[in-house]
């Protein structure tokens, strides 16, 4: 796997987040390289106001730190503790680190945007900027070419202002845009939706999955929460808008009730949603983190898991195993981790070869998902 990227006769080590000996996939791709090409072909004046949406694992931060002042924004955990090695280890200078959740800077002379798969996300993040940068601030994002539609264009042209595209390289395009003086869009951050059957309503926050309506396998998996009187800690891990925290916690109110997620939106959404539907959130935590990194052994009852197969724009199945072992770490003896997957994903496999086979069992399932038990 490649780890040296080589520009202009300079280069960079670059790795993704967490570091696995076996890593097949590179932490950066042509669109950061295009990008760089082209910022360095305009020959900008060193000293400029940078500011960085959704760079994967640093490339372009660590690229540009060297003659410039940048700002990044990420609503990734992993991706900030990936930047942030990937600075110290090739010795950058500092740069400003920003969660999704916070304010933009006020002095911005160019921004560079790795566009999300998102629309959500992308609309309210143009949207921001559009209330904070002048229309002589070039706004230049990239993506696959087979990823900008017509759509995506309109979505610039609608929020943001005029915008235009580059000839393809490696598959890749940019977008050209500037701040115009259309009228700034109202979008509201919370979108809001009740769970019938469920006595809930929940707001997501834009980069939140499933962000308008409950997602068919937490729809299935709010049927098989169990309740247990002894249970005494139960972790949401990968808790998404906390649904399943919001569940839980009603069925075990003596429990306290960990909610987790490596998006800082999620874990927002999730503490809004428990606070929203409960009627005491005192034994409530909400936390982003990379799955239970730095969490002490067996001290979990239960754990819930939907685990997702995608990291940025590549498909792996490594979060889903990371958050299996460290869930039978975490889990105290005779805790249980209750896992929902899609059927094909093979997690019935994967739980067998750490807690053994007799220990894992099908407690229900559909068409399209199954729902496992593991026991410590």
């Amino acid at each position: 796997m490649k780890t040296e990227l080589t520009l202009h006769e300079r280069s960079l080590t670059l790795s993704r987040f967490p570091i696995h000996s076996n890593e097949t996939l590179q932490a950066w791709d042509a669109g950061d390289e295009y990008l760089i090409n082209h910022i360095e072909e305009m020959a900008l004046a060193k000293g400029k106001n940078i500011l960085i949406l959704n760079d994967h694992f640093g490339a372009l931060s660590c690229w540009f730190s060297q003659d410039h002042h940048v700002t990044v924004m990420s609503d990734s955990w992993v991706t900030h503790q990936g930047i942030a090695h990937n600075l110290q280890i090739n010795h950058c200078p500092e740069i400003t680190r920003l969660k999704s959740t916070e304010p933009l800077p006020s002095n911005i002379d160019l921004v560079l945007i790795q566009i999300p798969r998102n629309n959500r996300y992308l609309i309210w993040q143009l949207t921001k900027l559009r209330e904070h940068i002048s229309s002589d601030v070039p706004v230049i994002a990239v993506n696959k070419a087979k990823e900008i539609h017509s759509s995506t264009l309109k979505i610039f042209e609608k929020h943001l202002g005029s915008t235009s595209t580059s000839l393809a390289w490696k598959k890749h395009r940019l977008v050209f845009s500037h701040a115009n003086c259309i009228p700034i869009q109202n979008v509201e951050p919370l979108t809001t939706w009740d769970v019938e059957g469920h006595g809930m309503t929940l707001g997501n926050l834009p980069n939140v999955y499933s962000g308008e309506a409950l997602d068919l396998g937490a729809r299935f998996m709010l049927q098989h929460i169990p309740s247990d009187p002894n249970y005494q800690h139960i972790i949401d891990l990968g808790c998404g808008n906390g649904v399943l925290s919001v569940a839980a916690a009603r069925l075990n109110p003596q429990a306290k009730i960990t909610s987790i997620d490596e998006s800082y939106m999620a874990v927002e959404s999730a503490r809004h949603n428990l606070k929203y539907n409960l009627d005491n959130d005192d034994n409530i935590q909400c936390i982003a983190n990379n799955c239970l990194d730095n969490y002490q052994g067996e001290e979990a009852s239960l754990i819930l898991c939907n685990p997702p197969f995608h990291q940025q724009q590549a498909i792996t199945d490594h979060i889903a195993w990371q958050m299996f072992c460290d869930a039978k770490h975490v889990l105290a003896k005779g805790g249980q981790l209750i896992v929902i997957g899609n059927r094909h994903l093979g997690y019935d496999g994967k739980l067998s070869r750490l807690f053994s086979k007799p220990q894992v069992k099908v407690i229900a399932s559909n068409k399209k998902f199954v729902i496992l038990q593991a026991t410590k």
